[in-house]
């Protein structure tokens, strides 16, 4: 397998990013003799899927070449024919997927219907397939787990404190920027009704490019202040997410406080944590979490600066 050809499928998914929702976002490569014949991705909701659109470019030069694609082909009839069905009428010789189709509620099988077809087939291992999942770990745990994937985001000091006494931000311009860039990425938005009663934040993406503004909630026990427009989510939690579901809300991003932050973290419902953490000591001032019953154990912990600030990234569950 040559990954770089995988992560060239990978930026090409990128481009169908805020245009294939609900379906995941994939991309295709096809090779045949060393050289990039085809390329593709799926570019909206009941369009081709990114095999089809690459062998489409490739054409005759797709018999006997190698396709690298992100997601296993579908074998399903769904809003267009099986992918795998093109893949063999093309006559390629092997197929390399990222990642296997998790999806419960289609029948899969994808590289076993190509391996019956005579096709090769090979499943991506290592940080080729996790890179894979990572990109569409929204769309996972969606259709998965049937709630959305929960990102924590939390802003803090040094010394691990989440407000500044005599300032309204905790971190720099450039962190600030790529909140309204995860928002503007993320399905629905929400705070605890602490925040709401502190701040009455809007939630909105502002200065950031847009393709829709995310769903902006609240949950706890209203009321909501006069004026404000975000939605009240009063029940337990595991019901509203799953609710969300139901209304293809793939993706939250928490920005409650640290009550709200430790309530979902207890029910095991957030799945990554973003902390931006600011070169500054606060000394006072409530920490990022309100208390947990048992530790919590994170995964592939990155750590990146922005601007003045270092963002730490960790998985509580890994896609």
């Amino acid at each position: 397998m040559d990954a770089r050809l995988l992560e060239r499928a990978l930026e090409l998914a990128e481009r169908g990013r805020g245009t294939t929702h609900p379906n995941p976002i994939v991309g295709a490569v096809v090779v045949a003799g060393g050289e990039v014949v085809g390329e593709g991705w799926h570019e909206r909701k009941g369009g081709a899927h990114a095999e089809v659109n690459a062998l489409a470019v490739a054409g005759a030069r797709a018999r006997g070449a190698t396709v690298y694609v992100t997601l296993e082909p579908c074998a399903h009839h769904g809003d267009t024919p099986p992918c795998t069905d093109a893949l063999l009428e093309a006559e390629v010789v092997r197929v390399v997927a990222g990642q296997r189709d998790p999806n419960p509620r289609v029948e899969g099988g994808g590289l076993e219907r190509l391996r019956a077809g005579g096709v090769e087939v090979e499943l991506a291992e290592g940080d080729p397939a996790f890179r894979c999942r990572q990109q569409i770990e929204e769309w996972r745990t969606w259709v998965v787990e049937r709630r959305p994937f929960v990102t924590f985001k939390v802003a803090a000091t040094l010394d691990g404190r989440v407000t500044v006494p005599g300032s309204r931000w905790v971190t720099g311009e450039e962190s600030r920027r790529l909140v309204h860039l995860l928002r503007a990425r993320s399905d629905a938005v929400a705070v605890g009704m602490g925040t709401v009663r502190w701040d009455n934040p809007t939630l909105d993406a502002r200065d950031v490019p847009v393709l829709r503004q995310p769903r902006r909630l609240a949950f706890g026990r209203g009321p909501l202040p006069e004026g404000s427009e975000l939605e009240l989510r009063s029940g337990p939690l595991g019901e509203e997410l799953q609710a969300l579901a139901t209304e293809d809300v793939q993706s939250l991003l928490l920005e409650g406080g640290p009550t709200l932050a430790a309530s979902f973290l207890e029910q095991g419902l957030v799945d990554k944590l973003l902390v931006f953490v600011a070169p500054t000591l606060s000394g006072e001032g409530p920490g990022l979490l309100a208390g947990l019953p048992s530790p919590v154990r994170l995964s592939r912990l990155e750590a990146r600066a922005i601007g003045a600030d270092v963002l730490l990234q960790g998985y509580v569950h890994e896609p």
